[in-house]
């Protein structure tokens, strides 16, 4: 039986993509808004769109704000995506002061590019910084597809996995603990973004296994 991976549906997100990545990686995507439902999937998908601040509010209304502090406490593997990925974070400037789930350590900034066009929309390369089964499989070098104006820097370096450039050095996928991120759209990203939701699957598919064993 495949793993349920739950896709966090709060408004703002890039749902059916995803969902249709998930399922192309072997796992059975739930995509929902209710926090009952997202807590009972082996893994969870914080996909998104759009303003830090609004999504953050929805999130919290919701009640998904403690769906995602649960599975980073319980050891489940979740999956932040663009700014899925930078509500991970503490704080965003984005907005008047918005506060993110604090679920890694650090700050969403807006871009340092003067000389680039802001928001950064295309293709960019990842350099690995660092070992995650994440990136199991994923050439270093490979081209990813970015839609951003602002990006996270994680507090302990750490917890960064891979960067890219774009008139600064910028962490594009981040982990800490079961949280992992990309700032870039996997389910955007071909065949290479198609095996980091296989690689995310994978863990799920061990976590759980680990659990029943238990």
């Amino acid at each position: 039986m495949s793993v349920r991976i739950g896709v966090c549906d709060y408004g703002v997100g890039n749902l059916r993509s995803v969902e249709r990545a998930v399922l192309r990686a072997g796992a059975q995507p739930l995509i929902a808004g209710d926090a009952e439902v997202l807590a009972a999937c082996d893994g969870l998908v914080l996909p998104g769109v759009g303003a830090f601040v609004a999504a953050a509010e929805q999130l919290r209304s919701r009640g998904l704000d403690r769906v995602a502090l649960e599975y980073a406490q319980s050891g489940r593997p979740l999956l932040g995506v663009c700014l899925g990925h930078q509500l991970l974070f503490d704080a965003s400037d984005e907005g008047a002061g918005a506060r993110g789930l604090g679920l890694i350590p650090g700050r969403v900034t807006r871009i340092g590019a003067p000389r680039l066009k802001i928001p950064q929309i295309g293709w960019n390369q990842i350099r690995r910084e660092r070992e995650s089964r994440l990136l199991d499989g994923v050439p270093d070098g490979t081209y990813m597809y970015f839609v951003h104006s602002y990006a996270g820097t994680p507090a302990d370096v750490a917890d960064t996995v891979a960067v890219t450039e774009y008139g600064s050095t910028i962490a594009a996928v981040v982990q800490h603990g079961s949280v992992m991120g990309t700032q870039f759209h996997p389910e955007k990203s071909g065949a290479c973004g198609l095996r980091i939701y296989e690689n995310f699957v994978a863990l799920c598919t061990a976590r759980s296994t680990s659990a029943v064993a238990r």
